[in-house]
Order: structure tokens, then C-alpha cells, then sequence
């Protein structure tokens, strides 16, 4: 029996990364609804994280009684923007409920359970340790009081990050993988000097997700930013906020009638800088942030210790005099003990995940 929970849980579970990147500060849930030993209703957190996933899972027009509701993690029990699930749970005759992890939100840590026993609700925690790091993000939010943040970056063999002749240092597979990477974050931060360089887009190109457009924040301290560049041309619901110091009435103008919003911020060079500007990030409900930048702002946010993994994306191809670097790349070669290696088909590229914290 314990073998059909947690099949149920990893499906839940499954159903729940779809929305990793897409709820804001409320955490992605999957849920997952079983009659007779067939699943007859599915759902997980909505866009930007109302109504929850359990919600949306119950409010359908089907006979829920003596039903296991199997959810990534505990029913909310207080009341938001929006009721608590398990007012729901009770009210549509749900049998039992399975679920995986606490609430780090006060307001419903551990109390789910003893609400849902005390209606004759049999409620049950089962631990999967596939899924431990699920909700890192969530809980940092709650315990740090910042997003949570990943960087990625792409490499040849011999250790390079600039290509002379092309763009691309890594192949077509990686790079929609890197696509796929960017879909589960709900913004990216970038510089101006890599968008510059680059006329990067920074969005999914994927068939499904082109929709699917991170929010971008672009660090330009100087106002270095180029006018004609793609990002500035797409017409979408993304936001794009530059953060800057600079006051250049004529240029702010020219970016703000293109829908861009400033953030002024005095410099970003300290720890506490980051710490200030990743406060200022949180209050517009962002949580989870992948960096995209050249090395030496990925230096910059590894010296000071804001990162929880590197995504390295590594070419087997050396580059030699058709490459170089802005800065030394010792720091990244000094992780290398560290690869762990992600099983993954990219032809002769390999992508590795290095745990930072």
C-alpha cells in the first residue's frame, strides 16, 4: 500500500514542477485526487499562485466522497485572498489525505493534520526522499527573507565563456535545455554588457512554453544600455525592470516609454548591495531568480555567497584562439570537485548542477 502513495505523491509531484517559476511567492503544489484506485482529478497551483492547487483539483462537478486526496504539501487551513482548502477537502467528503511536506508559512505549519483528523479526516505525512529540495526556494524565502537564486553559465573545454565566431559555445540541445531551465524561474537577472554583447532575448523558445516568459531584471549601474535590441522590440505581457544608479532624464524617458520600470539602487558592489536590491525584488513577489550574466558578475554573486547552484553547461569542444575571457576563471575550475553531473542527453555536451549552499 505504501508503494501506491508514493506513486501517487511522486505523480503529484510531477504535476507540480509544471508550476515551478509561475506562482510567485506561494510555493508550486501538485495535487492529486484517487477513487477505486484510478485517478480521477488532478490540478496544481494556478498562475501567480491563486487558486491553490487542491481548489482547483475539487471544484468540479464530480462525486469526491470517500476519495485520498494526495498533495506535494499540507492543505492551507487559514484564510487569504482566498478560503482555506481544506474548508474544501471537508466540505466535498474526502476520505483520507496524503501529503509530503510541511507549510513553512506560520499560519498553517502542522495544523492541517489535527484540523482535517478532528472531521474524521484520516491525514497522513509520508517523507520522499526524491523530493527533499523540492521547496528549498519556498522555505528560503520564508527563512531569509530574500528569492532564492541560481546562476547558469555555459563553457567550452578548455574552459572558455566567449566565442569570437559565433554566439554559441554549447550545441541546439543544450541550449533548449537552457530554455526549459529558464521556464521553471519566475525572472532573470542579467547585465547590460551581456545584453549588449548578445541582443539576448532570454526567453523559452520551446514549443509549450514560448508563452512562458520570465520576467527580466538588467543591472545597468552606468546606463550602458543600447536602444535597438530585441528585447526592447518584442511586444508580451513580461515585465522588464533595469536597475540603475544613473539619472539621464533623456534615456529613462526613451526606456520608460518602451514600458520599461527603473529601480534606482545607490551601487551594487557589497554584500549588503545584493542583500538590498534582492529586498526590492522580493516586495515585487518574486521568488525564484536565474542569473544569466558574463563571469564577472557570476564572480561578483559567488564572492558573496547569494547563490544556491551553478547549472554549467559544458562543451566538449575546445575553443582555443576562437575564445576568451573578461576574467579568470580559477573560481569556476576550483568547483569542479563539486560537478554533479545531470543525466541528461546532450550529445557530446554535458550539464552539470554544483551545489553552492
Amino acid at each position: 500500500m505504501r508503494k501506491n502513495h508514493n506513486f501517487y505523491l511522486n505523480l503529484a509531484f510531477n504535476i507540480a514542477k509544471t508550476g515551478l517559476g509561475k506562482t510567485k511567492t506561494n510555493p508550486s503544489v501538485g495535487c492529486v485526487i484517487v477513487k477505486n484506485g484510478s485517478v480521477i482529478s488532478s490540478a496544481v497551483t494556478s498562475l501567480n499562485g491563486r487558486p491553490h492547487a487542491e481548489f482547483n483539483a475539487l471544484n468540479k462537478k464530480t462525486n469526491f466522497k470517500k476519495s485520498d486526496l494526495y498533495v506535494t504539501m499540507e492543505p492551507c487551513t487559514h484564510h487569504g485572498v482566498t478560503p482555506p482548502c481544506t474548508n474544501i477537502i471537508k466540505k466535498k467528503g474526502i476520505k483520507r489525505v496524503f501529503y509530503a511536506f510541511d507549510d513553512h508559512d506560520t499560519r498553517t505549519l502542522k495544523k492541517a493534520k489535527k484540523l482535517l483528523q478532528k472531521k474524521g479526516i484520516i491525514t497522513k505525512k509520508i517523507n520522499l526522499k526524491n523530493h527533499k529540495n523540492f521547496y528549498k526556494s519556498y522555505n528560503y524565502l520564508h527563512s531569509k527573507g530574500i528569492p532564492f537564486i541560481d546562476a547558469k553559465i555555459a563553457l567550452s573545454e578548455d574552459f572558455l565563456s566567449i566565442k569570437k565566431s559565433s554566439r554559441w559555445i554549447t550545441n541546439s540541445l543544450s541550449r533548449k535545455r537552457a530554455h526549459l531551465l529558464r521556464s521553471e524561474y519566475d525572472c532573470i537577472i542579467s547585465t547590460s554588457k551581456t545584453i549588449n554583447e548578445d541582443n539576448a532575448q532570454l526567453n523559452c523558445r520551446i514549443n509549450g512554453l514560448n508563452s512562458n516568459k520570465p520576467d527580466l531584471f538588467i543591472i545597468d549601474i552606468n546606463l550602458k544600455i543600447k536602444k535597438k535590441l530585441k528585447i526592447f522590440n518584442v511586444k508580451s505581457s513580461r515585465k522588464i525592470f533595469l536597475i540603475t544608479s544613473k539619472l539621464d532624464h533623456k534615456k529613462i524617458k526613451y526606456l520608460k516609454d518602451r514600458g520599461i520600470k527603473i529601480i534606482y539602487i545607490k551601487n551594487l558592489v557589497s554584500k549588503n548591495d545584493f542583500i538590498i536590491l534582492l529586498k526590492k525584488i522580493k516586495k515585487l513577489s518574486y521568488n525564484r531568480i536565474l542569473i544569466e550574466s558574463g563571469l564577472n558578475f557570476l564572480k561578483s554573486c559567488m564572492t558573496h555567497k547569494i547563490l544556491q547552484n551553478l547549472y554549467l553547461f559544458h562543451s566538449n569542444k575546445s575553443l582555443k584562439k576562437d575564445g576568451f575571457n573578461n576574467t579568470s576563471v580559477n573560481f569556476l575550475k576550483k568547483l569542479k570537485y563539486y560537478y554533479n553531473k545531470i543525466n541528461v542527453n546532450l550529445n557530446e555536451d554535458n550539464l552539470y548542477k554544483v551545489r553552492l549552499k
